[in-house]
Formats: structure tokens, C-alpha cells, sequence
């Protein structure tokens, strides 16, 4: 479990040093240095931690000594950081109150963390084979010339390697990027786009050093999220299918790639891509490639989308592909907000700019519509693009009423801008943003309206330990399978929040107009940072496994993934799935669900679909009648779900096959769990394998009242030393 195996068991708060606005004091900059003032536990009940420190260094340092506050510690335990010289360090060690103070270190990560936070760290065990592994990344191309694809070390391709390498005056492959390939069946082409496989966007290059980039220390985003960066695989191979552009990803490029990826020989398909909502499963693209990558031996690992957290928004759901939704790490990135009297608050954002001046006026963007465009004081409050007055925003920060790409707050000349609404991940903006709470939203609009000349200024992030982590971000979409209700979507969950990973720089940061920062690594979030962890992962257990099917790769990192706290998961499953992805556990699953492409035939026979269609999609005589027609509840998943009318009793049969990839000899037992309203029996209650490869198969009978949303328990084959769990969810729904 991730929780139980980072080797720093989040003891520590990794405290990045960061230049600051400081008041005219006696001393400079360089005789300052950041130091650490512990106070302690926090003290019981509410308290205003950012005021509370700033008292104590207005008291010990005279006037102005708040501005020296880069932090305050109160959710845990109390105390700040605080940029002081040496002789103002000495005088708070000796102030009532305070334990210690102490410089800060610089203390790098181990990687860009996920990897280490899943337990998985650089120094796993590993194949030779996995040089052998050729990851199918469709994307928005690459950036070839990222240090995380150089090829250093790197021989031939594998012999099985059958692509090809469009190359162009601006384009060339390697032994890492091994094959590259750019689709645009329209012809037409956005000023900013590569007519190539080099990527303009910065998304795909995220996605393929997520998934197998090299090793690259010291990565960081002007110094945030430090350290080593790193792919879950840096042996394996990359083969680039470029099918998004400035406008979007076609479907008729999806499978085009798809179709080049199978025939080239890639050993798995990422695919960080969706439609807006989920479609039949042959009327979407993605679905119907992951079907013959499937056919073909490769699993296809997508993301879940980014619609959430409202329920039934995944959209990718084919049962023969991987969906990932997205979780957090144990780090987060905040942003300070200063007033002018003295009140400090702390939003969420990634915010890479230093405002060099003290502090600057404070407008609110409700009162500079832009009049000449035809907008008023209802429509600039929001700050879109084009609603502002630049003559009366220019070289302010300006307050929002909602969070935007800050492409309004720009073009207009502000300095900065302070957006009122709760963000539970941190994003990157073209300007000075830190995004406040409604409760913070309002102080700092009570204050601009009780003020005859507010003012305001922004700090530089910083990175704090997320204590609560892993969780589900809200932006992740969440089940149930809006196509197959009885089949279990999001699959599991991986990391996906705050990730470092190789930026184009064919962008910025944002890519918004207005912003110059032109960078090697950056830091997104998304459900597209979450699939390339899995991706990975797959690629990891392929490498050790290379004759196991998409299916049984899919049930290792299913059964081996680690539910999630429903009280940080409210949505629990139709957010998570099985679990949260650990990929050393996976390696050693000891039993695994497979299923083949008869057995997706007879599970879409049961869907509906005709003989005919079933035949055009598999190229065979593939039929449907009596004997071969299946239900959701027999195909052969690593995952049990219910659909029920909500207050009615509703029973369901499983029928199921696990397959022995552990202990030639070994016993299985039934352990379950079901909660009140669930009621799970297993037959037989206990598995006896006298072979490696040796298959058995059980019946589960669950009986659920669903009163409530959801109800779920388990099922786990134990047998002392492999736990192969499954999720079992019921959940209702209302007839009318």
C-alpha cells in the first residue's frame, strides 16, 4: 500500500525556499534567509493562524515585520515560516510560545513524487525486457528533444517493431521515440500547429514522460515540485500517434491511429482522450479501437474524463479498456493572498510569478466593466475575456467572482487576480491567481468595499504535505457505467493531481495569450495525468508477464489496487472503482480474472447486439443465440456491480473463472464483506490450484435493498500471503 511503503512516511513537509515582497527594513535580501518557527501543537478550536504569526513578527521585528511571512502551519500543528536574518531568528527563538526556530533546507524529492507515493520507486525490480516494451501514446504529439526522451543507453528497436518515423525538417525519432506519426484526414491546420509529429500543445509530451520518460534530475517548475522526474517505465519505448490539434482530436484520426498502433506492434495504447458523453460502444471511436487492440493482445488504458463530480459523467467505459480516474498526492500547492491590512489567506493555485513591488491596488471586476464592448458590471464581475476596462484594471489586481483561464485579468494590464470559488486542485494561470474559498471571498470583498484605497498583493506558491491523500479530485468523472450499468466504471484510480512530467516548448505554460514562461517541465492536472500512471503500470506487469492478455493485466492492477477512505470519497466506488493503483503489489496478484474476445462477443450479444453486427466487428462468424448470449453479471470482470430499482429486493448470479499466476500449489479462501443491505455468498468457499495456469470457477449470488444510492462490500481470495479483492457495489435507481 502506498500509505505503508514511501520511504519518507510523510513525516516531513517538503518547504520549497521562494523570494518574497518585503517592506524597507535595515537589512537586504542577502543577509535573509527562510527559517522554520515551530510553535508546537495547534491550538484547540478556531484560529486565525496567518494573524496570530503575523502579530507575533509585527511584535518582535516593529513594523512590517509581517511581510517577512511566507507561511503558516495550523491544521496539525502551529507555527510558520518566515524569510528573517539571523538576529531576528534569535530574538523569536527566545519569544514566549515559540519551541524552536530553525533554517529551512532544501530537501529534494525522490521524483516528481507520484511514483514514490504509490510505492513504486525508482529502485523496483526490473526486466531487461522492458527496453522491449513499445507504448502506443495518442496524443498531441511530442517534444523529441525533452531530456526525459533521450536515448542514451538505448540499442535498436525490438525486431517486432513495424512503424515508421515521419520525420520532417523539424522532426526526428531516436532510440527512445522509436516511431512517430501525425493524423489529420481534414487537411486543415490552426496557425500554431505542427504539421508533424512535434507536439504544440504540451499534453502529449506530459503524458509520454508520465508513462516512460527518462530519468532527469533536478525537474521543476521555477523550483516547485523538485527532484528527479521520471516514468513509470524509463526503459520502455515510445511510439507517438498525433492525433489531437489546436481545434481537438477527430474521430476519424482516433482510429486511424488505433489502426497504425495494432499493425506497428505497440505492446499498450494510452489514450488520454474522450468524447463530452459516453456513446454506445461502437458508435465511439476510442471503444471500438481498444476492441481490436484488445482482439490483438494490447490493453488500451484511457482516461475516466474530467466532468465530474456529478455521477454517470465517465465516459470512456468499454469493459475490454482501462479507465482511470484521477487522485491526489501527498503534496498540494498554495497560494498566499496579502491585503493591505495585514490579513493573509491562503488560496489554491500554481502561481510561478513574483510581483516585485510591495503592494498594489485592489479592484474588484464587477466595477470595470468594459462599456466600450458592450459589457457591464454582470458580466465583468467573472472577468471573462474582453469584459474589462484596461484603463481601469492596468497594473491592479483584480477580484473575480468565479474562476477563469485569466485570460480577461491579462489582456486588461492586471497585475494579478484573487478568483472567489473552491478549487480542490491547483492550476496553472497566465498571471498572479490564487483561487479563495467563498468564506475568504467575502472577507477580501468586504474589505475592498469598507476601504477607501485597498490594496493587495500575491505571493509565489508554495508546496504543503496533503495529509488526507490519496483522494478522488472533483474534476475526475465518476460511474455508474452509464452504457452497462452491472459493469463497474471508473476501473481504479491513480495519481493524477499536481503532476510534474517534459512540457513542449512549442507553448508556455498556459498557453494563453500573454504568457512568455516558455518551460522544460510542467505541472497539470487531469484525468489525462492519471492513464499514463496506469499505462505504466500495465507496461511494468508486461514486461515481467509478456504472454498474459489485456484482461488479465487489467485484473492485476484491479485486484491489487487499494480501496480508498469513504469519508474522503463520498462517491466511493463510482469514484475510485477498485482502488488506488500500487503497481508493485500488482506484479504478484496471485490470481486473475481473464477474458478473451469471445468472451466481450457473448457479453455484447447479451447487450443487444446483432449477429451482424458482432461479425463486421470481429471479422469472423461470430453469432448470436441461446448458447452464446451473456449477461453483464458472466463476463468474466475483476469487478461485481448491481443495478436495482431503489426499496425492491433485487438478486443477482455471477458466474466467474480466476486463473492460478502465483504458487503452482496453493488455497484460496473466501473472505467477505457486506455491509447492512448487501448480502454476498460464494460457492465454492474455497479454491484448491495444483498448477501454475490451472483455472476455477465460483458463483457469487448477491442480494441487495438499496434505500440509499449505493451500497458495497467485497470479495477477497485470500490464501496467506496474495488478498486478490473485488469491489461488490449495488446501487439503485428510480423506475418512474
Amino acid at each position: 500500500m502506498a500509505t505503508q511503503s514511501s520511504p519518507l512516511s510523510w513525516l516531513f513537509l517538503y518547504i520549497f525556499t521562494f523570494y518574497t515582497l518585503i517592506s524597507s527594513q535595515a537589512a537586504s535580501d542577502d543577509d535573509r534567509k527562510v527559517y522554520i518557527v515551530y510553535m508546537g501543537d495547534r491550538p484547540s478550536g478556531e484560529f486565525s493562524a496567518a494573524t496570530l504569526h503575523s502579530n507575533i513578527l509585527e511584535e518582535v521585528l516593529g513594523s512590517g515585520g509581517s511581510n517577512s511571512l511566507l507561511h503558516s502551519y495550523h491544521r496539525s500543528f502551529n507555527g510558520f515560516v518566515a524569510k528573517l536574518t539571523k538576529d531576528e531568528a534569535q530574538k523569536l527563538a527566545s519569544t514566549e510560545g515559540v519551541v524552536s526556530v530553525f533554517p529551512s533546507q532544501r530537501k529534494q524529492l525522490h521524483t516528481t513524487r507520484s511514483w514514490d507515493f504509490m510505492g513504486f520507486s525508482q529502485n523496483v525490480g526490473r526486466r531487461n525486457r522492458e527496453s522491449d516494451i513499445i507504448i502506443g501514446m495518442l496524443d498531441t504529439g511530442i517534444w523529441p528533444e525533452s531530456e526525459s526522451f533521450n536515448d542514451e543507453g538505448f540499442g535498436s528497436p525490438p525486431k517486432k517493431w513495424k512503424g515508421t518515423c515521419q520525420e520532417s525538417s523539424n522532426f526526428t525519432c531516436n532510440n527512445k521515440i522509436i516511431g512517430a506519426r501525425y493524423y489529420r484526414a481534414d487537411g486543415t491546420f490552426g496557425p500554431d500547429d505542427f504539421q508533424s509529429p512535434r507536439d504544440s500543445e504540451g499534453h502529449g509530451t506530459h503524458t509520454s514522460s508520465t508513462a516512460a520518460g527518462a530519468l532527469v534530475s533536478k525537474a521543476s517548475l521555477f523550483g516547485l515540485a523538485s527532484g528527479t522526474a521520471r516514468g513509470g517505465v524509463p526503459s520502455a519505448r515510445i511510439a507517438v500517434y498525433k492525433i489531437c490539434w489546436s481545434d481537438g482530436c477527430p474521430d476519424e484520426d482516433i482510429l486511424a491511429a488505433f489502426d497504425d498502433a495494432i499493425a506497428d506492434g505497440v505492446d499498450i495504447i494510452s489514450i488520454s482522450v474522450g468524447g463530452s458523453i459516453a456513446v454506445n460502444y461502437f458508435d465511439d471511436t476510442i471503444a471500438i479501437g481498444a476492441f481490436h487492440s484488445m482482439k490483438n493482445g494490447i490493453l488500451t488504458s484511457n482516461s475516466a474524463g474530467n466532468t465530474g463530480p456529478a455521477l454517470a459523467t465517465i465516459t470512456n467505459v468499454s469493459p475490454w479498456s482501462l479507465s482511470v480516474a484521477a487522485s491526489s498526492i501527498d503534496r498540494k500547492f498554495v497560494t498566499q493572498v496579502k491585503l493591505g491590512n495585514g490579513e493573509i489567506y491562503e488560496g489554491v493555485s500554481i502561481n510561478t510569478i513574483e510581483l516585485k513591488d510591495k503592494m498594489y491596488p485592489l479592484i474588484y471586476g464587477g466595477d470595470a466593466p468594459n462599456t466600450k464592448k458592450g459589457y457591464d458590471s454582470s458580466q465583468s464581475r467573472y472577468c471573462s475575456e474582453d469584459s474589462l476596462d484596461e484603463t481601469l484594471v492596468e497594473g491592479k489586481i483584480v477580484l473575480c467572482d468565479e474562476v477563469s483561464y485569466g485570460e480577461g485579468a491579462i489582456a486588461a494590464g492586471a497585475v494579478g487576480a484573487v478568483m472567489q470559488d473552491y478549487l480542490d486542485s491547483a492550476f496553472n494561470f497566465p498571471l498572479p491567481v490564487s483561487c479563495l474559498g467563498s468564506d475568504d471571498g467575502s472577507e477580501v470583498s468586504s474589505y475592498l468595499n469598507t476601504t477607501r484605497k485597498p490594496t493587495a498583493t500575491i505571493f509565489k506558491s508554495i508546496q504543503v504535505k496533503d495529509e488526507l491523500a490519496p483522494w478522488v479530485v472533483s474534476f475526475s468523472s465518476r460511474g455508474p457505467n452509464p452504457i452497462t450499468k452491472d459493469i463497474l466504471k471508473p476501473d481504479l484510480t491513480a495519481p493524477g493531481v499536481d503532476i510534474l512530467a517534459a512540457w513542449s516548448q512549442g507553448t508556455t505554460i498556459t498557453g494563453v495569450e500573454g504568457d512568455d514562461r516558455v518551460v522544460s517541465y510542467n505541472i497539470i492536472s487531469g484525468t489525462s495525468m492519471s492513464c499514463p500512471h496506469a499505462t505504466a503500470a500495465a507496461a511494468y506487469i508486461k514486461s515481467f508477464n509478456p504472454t498474459w492478455s489485456p484482461a488479465a493485466i487489467k485484473s492485476a492492477l484491479m485486484t491489487t489496487a487499494v480501496p480508498l477512505s469513504v469519508e474522503t470519497n463520498t462517491d466511493a466506488e463510482f469514484a475510485f472503482g477498485s482502488g488506488h493503483l500500487a503497481p508493485s503489489f500488482a506484479l504478484s496478484p496471485g490470481l486473475v480474472y481473464d477474458a478473451g474476445e469471445i468472451d466481450y462477443v457473448k457479453f455484447l450479444c447479451g447487450q443487444g447486439y446483432s449477429t451482424k453486427t458482432l461479425r463486421l466487428v470481429t471479422g469472423d462468424r461470430s453469432s448470436c443465440s441461446e448458447a452464446i448470449n451473456g449477461t453483464a453479471w458472466d463476463l468474466n470482470y475483476p469487478s461485481f456491480a448491481l443495478s436495482a430499482s431503489l426499496g425492491k429486493s433485487t438478486k443477482r448470479i455471477f458466474h466467474r473463472i480466476v486463473t492460478n499466476v502465483g504458487p503452482a500449489v496453493s488455497i484460496y479462501k473466501a473472505v467477505v464483506q457486506a455491509p447492512r443491505g448487501l448480502e454476498i455468498h460464494v460457492q465454492p468457499r474455497v479454491l484448491s490450484f495444483k498448477s501454475l495456469g490451472q483455472k476455477k470457477s465460483f458463483v457469487v449470488t448477491v442480494t441487495a435493498k438499496v434505500d440509499d444510492n449505493m451500497v458495497s462490500g467485497s470479495l477477497i481470495w485470500e490464501d496467506g500471503v496474495h488478498q486478490v479483492r473485488s469491489p461488490v457495489v449495488a446501487f439503485g435507481f428510480s423506475e418512474e
